[in-house]
């Protein structure tokens, strides 16, 4: 591998769209605090923007990854999700250009030393704002990860990024959830108003002073879903001391995705997001609550999501996964699918821990056996071909099974790793 290529530099003197003390924040704090050097013995990953997890939600698994492709990192930060993408796109040896795209100067060059020290090549770093993404062309996957809620105008953000994908193309968003983030707004609102006026290194130790005289009964200290404020300074800048940060449901994502030409593929997590297992099995819902509707409802009967993740794409546009197609390639995300199958059939499940919140999958010995042939190369085909099952019965238990692991983002299907 070579040295970072195709760098571009711009004289940047801020965006008068976004304000002053947001550029001064994270120019002071770059999020999320990181070491460059620390390149050198570990990759951050997650979602969005996890590779096969693009493929999944927004080429139907299915991409020709031998073309390349156009990427924009849209408020790229210190760089987790543009090191996570072009480190395993390399890895792969799959062709691709990315954009990356931040307001801060001091976590572009954060990114840019994180890039260099891995020797990762076609990154273009911009200085500037996702408003603006469209004036560098079109792309098929933009990642925009914990961003859109910073903006003033949210909106402005979504339709800015929607202009900017090209036909097919996808958009990956994190954004701030309500309910699993209770205790933070208040803390934010009093510690803004009480040192509004400070530079970020007086409003930080200010913050840090005052969060010691909090309540251990504060809505916030109770709740064991947030901890950035413990990892770093970055962190508790961005978590308690953040002056535009906005929370938003099920129902107004939809919406501003929506409004901006859009429709959402899918939550990267769709079960969360379902009423099974939450109202008896006998409740009929009513008629007036649409599928839009329901999501809510699970959001607020859990109480547990501190985020909404998921993909987006312009409208007409989404493709969904055939569990059935025997070209189709599954791949089990977390531990060896072998372990994992052996685990099912003695304890008779999968356990799982999603927002705190313990989950058993009940997974029979039939559908484990078949999990535990995946190996991220074989094909659905391959694997009823290996199964001694009928057709029927294949498909039967193959679906259940790929439906149940998909609606927890334990299964992705992708040609990322398809020989060329």
């Amino acid at each position: 591998m070579g040295s970072v290529q195709n760098t571009l530099f711009q004289a940047y003197n801020g965006d008068e769209r976004v304000p002053t003390d947001i550029q001064d924040h994270y120019n002071a704090y770059p999020y999320p605090a990181r070491d460059p050097k620390d390149e050198r013995k570990r990759l951050i990953t997650g979602s969005p923007s996890n590779p096969m997890e693009i493929d999944h939600h927004v080429f139907g698994g299915s991409r020709d990854w031998s073309q390349k492709i156009r990427i924009l990192v849209a408020g790229g930060g210190s760089g987790d999700g543009l090191i996570q993408i072009a480190q395993v796109l390399t890895d792969a040896n799959r062709p691709y250009e990315i954009t990356y795209l931040d307001l801060s100067v001091s976590a572009r060059k954060i990114a840019k030393r994180r890039a260099k020290i891995r020797e990762l090549k076609n990154i273009i770093f911009v200085t500037g704002s996702l408003l603006d993404a469209a004036d560098y062309g079109t792309f098929d996957y933009i990642d925009c990860c914990g961003v859109l809620h910073h903006l003033p105008d949210p909106q402005a953000g979504f339709n800015a990024l929607a202009n900017a994908l090209a036909p097919k193309g996808g958009l990956g968003f994190m954004i701030y959830a309500p309910y699993g983030r209770s205790g933070v707004y208040p803390l934010q609102q009093a510690l803004g108003e009480l040192s509004a006026g400070m530079t970020p290194q007086n409003r930080l130790a200010f913050g840090k002073l005052v969060f010691q005289n909090i309540p251990q009964n504060h809505p916030f200290k109770r709740n064991d879903l947030v901890g950035d404020h413990n990892a770093s300074d970055a962190g508790f800048y961005d978590l308690l001391l953040h002056s535009q940060d906005v929370s938003l449901t099920v129902r107004d994502v939809a919406g501003l995705i929506q409004a901006a030409g859009m429709e959402l593929a899918s939550f990267t997590q769709p079960a969360m997001y379902s009423l099974d297992g939450l109202l008896p099995p006998d409740f009929k819902l009513p008629d007036d609550i649409d599928a839009i509707g329901q999501m809510q409802l699970a959001e607020k009967l859990r109480g547990n999501m501190k985020t909404h993740v998921g993909y987006a794409m312009k409208q007409g546009d989404v493709v969904k996964v055939d569990p059935t197609n025997p070209s189709a390639i599954p791949h089990f995300i977390g531990e060896d699918p072998q372990k994992a199958a052996a685990f099912i059939i003695q304890r008779g499940g999968l356990p799982v821990a999603i927002n705190g919140q313990k989950i058993g999958l009940g997974i029979s010995p039939k559908a484990a056996r078949l999990l535990g042939k995946i190996d991220g190369v074989a094909t659905v085909g391959e694997l009823w071909a290996k199964s001694g099952l009928g057709l029927v019965e294949f498909n039967d238990t193959w679906g259940k099974l790929s439906d149940l692991l998909c609606g927890y983002g334990l299964m992705l299907y992708s040609e990322l790793h398809k020989k060329q």
